[in-house]
């Protein structure tokens, strides 16, 4: 049975936003006082991304625990289970969906859950997502391994002087 009426619940659940909330201010509010510039909820990309650091080829999804039913942190209403359960299990496939789509367009996903921006670990988490946006674009800039260069003796005749002994130059030794 649910606290508030119909109509007040509607209210409720109308008030809850999809864009700027704040999880998204901090690390977006942290990744800027950091020097990263991004684009934030690019509709052109699958899923639109909450944050896109197009230089670094990184799009981040920052997740509300209950809505994409994160399995630590996701808890499930009392009322309308069968409601709830289907429609969070809907956009954990779609989330799941947007993600493959993304890396098959070349980006890194990654996923930030709203229980990791709290107070007691959220320095290590704007830490963490630091760290791996710096790595994937060293990454990037990477050299490829390439086939290693062999050399192939044909003959045993080397030009070389013999064992030679040279004096050391005095400016080199100080006594």
């Amino acid at each position: 049975m649910d606290i508030w009426s119909k109509k007040k619940r509607s209210a409720v659940m109308a008030k809850i936003r999809s864009k700027d909330t704040k999880p998204e201010w901090i690390v977006r509010r942290y990744l800027f006082s950091r020097g990263y510039r991004y684009r934030k909820n690019v509709r052109g990309l699958p899923g639109t991304p909450d944050i896109v650091l197009r230089k670094y080829g990184i799009v981040i999804f920052i997740h509300g625990c209950f809505w994409h039913g994160h399995e630590v942190d996701g808890t499930m209403p009392h009322t309308n289970t069968d409601f709830w359960r289907k429609k969070i299990e809907r956009n954990k496939q779609r989330d799941e969906r947007n993600k493959e789509e993304l890396k098959k367009m070349g980006w890194q996903v990654m996923t930030v859950w709203e229980c990791q921006l709290k107070p007691a670990v959220r320095q290590q988490t704007l830490l963490e997502i630091e760290y791996h946006v710096n790595h994937s674009y060293l990454e990037r800039f990477k050299p490829k391994p390439s086939k290693p260069y062999i050399i192939e003796e044909t003959s045993s005749d080397v030009a070389a002087e013999g064992e030679v002994e040279y004096d050391a130059p005095s400016f080199i030794l100080d006594k």
